[in-house]
């Protein structure tokens, strides 16, 4: 018997107006009607995300957030400062759905066969707009999961188990045999930590505080350097030495971490090097800023030669250079290894309700290490 799905459903939505305030609400909106080649996925759980957070909180100032409303029907606003409302001229305006991944039960399905085929399947979903009751979306959006998955295991699929593959994917495709990555013990790090033990790749793994450096050693990383000590340069240079790495990938983003980086690989390159060069080491050096912990301005020391590069990397244009063979390789392999090697762990789990509370909102919008929240959209 199928489940009877009601004709409303609850999202949360995001909207800056033109006046430069962020307002977060609860809408209740009609239930979609799949099309033929359509699921309707009643969403059980979905993760917030770094990745989420420029969409939903749109850069406000939080510290200065209030509320209003019901208790069911609350709305948060804060204001937006004059320099971010200049980046925010394409979405005055409008109130949009928010959350880009998420899990639940296909309630109802298209005509075509490809839909048909997941009716009553959990499935893990990507597509924005999953912070709801429910989400409709094409079938081939959906990842069916083993029988018996959760939908808790099931929620985190596809942003940090694909980005976590496709950095070890882009470092050998561009030639580098190891690599290096920063707030390296959050989720995304431990994914990326335990792929790499897998895989036999070296990683060097950085850190911001002495405990983070000690929860990874205690699970097997072997490269841990602590930006917060004294030493860090020196250590930094001699796990790059150690390993090899020439490729980073930084989730800060700003401040001196992505400049140290590169310093720092110099320095392990001309620390083998059998002649010098007034232009520095010829070893190819590349960092890659995929975050935005920190959102200041991204110092360079220039002391590190010409032969490197610095740009951004993002999930979605990674997944189109490889195409659809090579994403449903990468899509298999986190099927397989769903409940060990892409493993998330929450820390909070909120309603739609529960997550626009102004103390959710200040804790998952400080990015903390080792925090990560749930919304599950059926509690109350």
């Amino acid at each position: 018997m199928q489940p009877v799905v009601p004709t409303t459903m609850r999202q949360i939505r995001s909207l800056v107006t033109s006046d430069g305030r962020l307002e977060l609400s609860i809408a209740t909106v009609d239930t979609p009607v799949p099309a033929d080649h359509e699921v309707l996925v009643r969403v059980d759980a979905a993760p917030i995300n770094p990745s989420d957070l420029g969409l939903l909180l749109a850069a406000a100032d939080l510290t200065q957030a209030t509320t209003s409303g019901t208790a069911d029907n609350v709305v948060v606003s804060a204001p937006i400062s004059p320099p971010v409302m200049a980046a925010m001229a394409g979405r005055l305006g409008e109130s949009m759905a928010v959350g880009n991944e998420g899990a639940g039960v296909v309630v109802a399905a298209g005509s075509s066969p490809e839909a048909q085929a997941l009716l009553g399947t959990m499935v893990a979903a990507v597509g924005g707009a999953m912070y709801a009751e429910y989400r409709s979306l094409p079938a081939g959006m959906c990842l069916p999961l083993p029988d018996g998955t959760e939908a808790a295991h099931g929620a985190s699929c596809f942003v940090n188990p694909l980005t976590a593959l496709g950095m070890v994917e882009t470092m050998r495709m561009e030639g580098h045999s190891a690599l290096v990555h920063t707030a390296a013990a959050s989720n995304l790090g431990q994914m990326l930590h335990r792929i790499c033990l897998a895989d036999g790749v070296r990683l060097v793994n950085v850190v911001r505080r002495p405990e983070q450096a000690a929860m990874l050693r205690d699970v097997g990383a072997v490269h841990v350097c602590d930006s917060s000590v004294p030493t860090f340069m020196d250590d930094l240079t001699q796990a790059l030495i150690a390993t090899g790495a020439t490729i980073a990938f930084d989730a800060i983003g700003g401040g001196r971490v992505a400049g140290q980086i590169l310093s720092a690989m110099e320095a392990a390159a001309n620390a083998t090097a059998t002649e010098y060069s007034r232009y520095g080491s010829t070893v190819h050096k590349q960092v890659y800023i995929y975050g935005g912990l920190d959102r200041s301005a991204t110092e360079l020391g220039r002391n590190f030669g010409m032969a490197w590069s610095i740009g951004g990397w993002l999930l979605t244009p990674f997944l189109q250079k490889i195409g659809l063979d090579g994403m449903q390789r990468l899509r298999n392999r986190v099927v397989a290894e769903l409940t060990t090697t892409f493993a998330s762990h929450y820390t909070d789990e909120v309603s739609l309700v529960g997550a626009l509370g102004l103390d959710a909102i200040t804790a998952y919008a400080r990015q903390a290490t080792g925090q990560k929240f749930l919304i599950r959209p059926s509690l109350a």
